[in-house]
């Protein structure tokens, strides 16, 4: 990583003048964000960072002063071509021939694993993660939550799997519980076999909705329960039918997460854990840990003073399981299977109370890995509507998002010919939605906007695809030979320094995400680095320029190109070459 080669080099130059090890020093280097105004230095070190008092005891001029003190022990070399202080920094300047070489070089050298393979990276050790995320309910509604938990579990995935990471990509169906008598019931009264065959959510669902009305009914009340006791007890005919609920839900659902460029490696389920969650009532029982309230339910204390001031419900006074057992009995299977370092679950935020009892009742049965598990939470979307109104399916959100970048493609004049224009407008949507939800960060609520989200200027997913889209129809006009021998010294322009400077950035965006989860500092990266190549591509023309110029702009244009499409697809996104 070119980054790293330049902050090694700083460092060690600084060991010498502090007398500390260099790899203390390297984390307290960073690369400086470009700025529009004003002309600024590569990297610099913050010297509270390095000082033996916490800088907590220093005064900021007490801080210009050792910043000073410091830049004057130290001296210019091949690689540094400047110093200078900022207010409690010293700021290194790389020799500019130096920058442009390397940085070009190890982005076309790496490709889609530039910024990946970064030192920054070498003490994160290589972990197991099992991520639980989407888990719609079947014959329920596919709502917002169900799908800003799909991408963001989907962004963690790719981003843990890129970093070397073995992932499992979990998917926990609600495909059980006393709706599914129900929904029996309203299956042998309303249900039709073609098309719970031909297209199962959207018949479940209007089956359960149809059902519900009478469902207050004492007969409906009545059949309902048998049909979930024979589920419960394995009758045949019972199970075979629910057996098609859900083998054809997952079948229509691995088309639409296609869509949206989203797989799972497991779908599991509630009903995976019926009798595991009776063995967990057992075990809270054996350690004590299940108190019979005067109801006849079962629930853990999970008070510190153990008063039951605060607790938690795990079983119904008929002895039969409850969500968070289900759960209880979930992570532990997943724990055995797949040994993992780390669990994380993508849900919103009002679940938070219950994954802090789950991950409590956990640490209470004697489980230590309650530790290494993770609640992701997110915050809640206003305002998504459809023009069928209220998000219902998943599918509906795709196909109204393909629709409305349609219409927009066709009344765009930049819109090029492009050869399926349906794929382009669904790819280049998705962008826009996943883009508009990266944003801010994920605990955040937000209002949702068509308009906002789909405009073609501005910070949107659109606008990332278009330079996406830009930047590769320049390198076909220019033919797609093999950049060798690239004369990277002609790249002087502060148009050119101001991409590479940001280039040098990357594997510090990416650090911070894989830190803490947040795939905004991506987003804002990308959406930076594609403002500048509009500014490079206006100022630093690749057609009619000296042969040795092109080459090198092109090269440049290329590198911008790659670092932007690694990034869109760690996101979710899929670029576009032609819009």
């Amino acid at each position: 990583m070119a980054a790293c080669a330049f902050r090694r080099s700083i460092a060690s130059q600084l060991s010498k003048v502090l007398d500390l090890p260099p790899e203390k020093l390297i984390k307290s280097i960073s690369a400086v964000p470009v700025s529009k105004k004003r002309h600024v230095a590569d990297f610099q070190l913050s010297v509270a960072s390095v000082l033996e008092k916490h800088s907590g005891d220093c005064l900021a001029q007490d801080l210009q002063l050792q910043a000073q003190k410091l830049a004057e022990k130290l001296k210019c070399d091949a690689v540094v071509s400047e110093i200078s202080t900022g207010p409690g920094t010293v700021n290194f300047t790389i020799n500019r021939e130096l920058l442009a070489k390397t940085v070009l070089q190890q982005v076309l050298k790496d490709g889609s694993e530039y910024g990946i393979k970064s030192e920054l990276f070498s003490m994160v050790p290589r972990q197991k993660t099992v991520i639980e995320f989407s888990s719609p309910n079947i014959a329920k509604k596919f709502h917002i939550g169900h799908l800003r938990s799909t991408i963001i579990g989907n962004f963690i995935a790719n981003l843990k799997a890129a970093l070397g990471h073995e992932v499992t990509r979990i998917n926990y169906l609600g495909d059980w519980g006393m709706q599914f008598g129900l929904l029996g019931v309203g299956f042998q009264q309303f249900g039709n076999k073609e098309k719970l065959k031909s297209s199962p959510l959207q018949h479940l669902f209007e089956v359960y909705v149809q059902i519900n009305k009478t469902a207050e009914d004492e007969n409906i009340k009545k059949l309902a329960a048998d049909f979930f006791r024979k589920l419960e007890e394995h009758d045949e005919q019972t199970l075979s039918l629910w057996k098609q609920f859900r083998g054809f839900s997952i079948e229509e659902y691995i088309r639409i997460y296609k869509r949206l460029g989203v797989h799972f490696d497991e779908y599991s389920g509630e009903s995976f854990y019926q009798e595991k969650s009776q063995e967990v009532l057992r075990i809270l029982e054996d350690k004590g840990l299940l108190q019979k309230t005067i109801k006849g339910t079962g629930v853990v204390d999970l008070s510190e003073k153990k008063d039951l001031s605060l607790y938690s419900t795990v079983m119904r006074s008929d002895g039969t399981s409850l969500y968070i057992t289900r759960d209880l009995a979930a992570a532990i299977d997943r724990m055995n299977k797949h040994s993992c370092d780390t669990m994380i679950y993508v849900t919103d935020k009002s679940q938070s109370s219950h994954f802090q009892h789950l991950f409590q009742i956990l640490k209470l049965m004697g489980y230590d890995w309650a530790e290494r598990c993770q609640h992701v939470s997110f915050g809640l979307v206003q305002g998504m509507k459809t023009r069928r109104g209220e998000v219902v399916f998943l599918e509906d959100v795709l196909d109204e998002v393909r629709l409305r970048m349609l219409q927009n493609m066709a009344s765009a004049k930049t819109t090029k010919e492009v050869e399926d224009p349906m794929e382009t407008a669904e790819k280049v949507g998705l962008a826009a939605l996943i883009i508009q939800d990266f944003r801010g960060l994920l605990s955040s609520d937000y209002q949702f906007s068509w308009d906002r989200a789909l405009q073609s200027r501005g910070d949107t997913g659109v606008f990332l695809q278009y330079t996406h889209a830009r930047l590769h129809s320049l390198e076909q006009m220019h033919g797609n030979e093999q950049l060798t021998d690239v004369n990277a010294s002609c790249l002087q322009e502060p148009d050119a320094i101001s991409v590479l400077q940001h280039l040098l950035r990357y594997d510090e965006v990416l650090y911070r995400s894989s830190q803490d989860l947040q795939p905004k500092h991506i987003v804002s990266y990308l959406l930076t680095l594609c403002h500048l190549a509009a500014v490079a591509h206006k100022t630093l023309p690749v057609k009619g320029s000296a042969p040795e110029l092109a080459q090198a702009r092109l090269c440049l244009f290329r590198a911008a190109r790659s670092v932007l499409g690694g990034g869109m697809q760690l996101l979710g996104i899929t670029p576009v070459t032609r819009m």
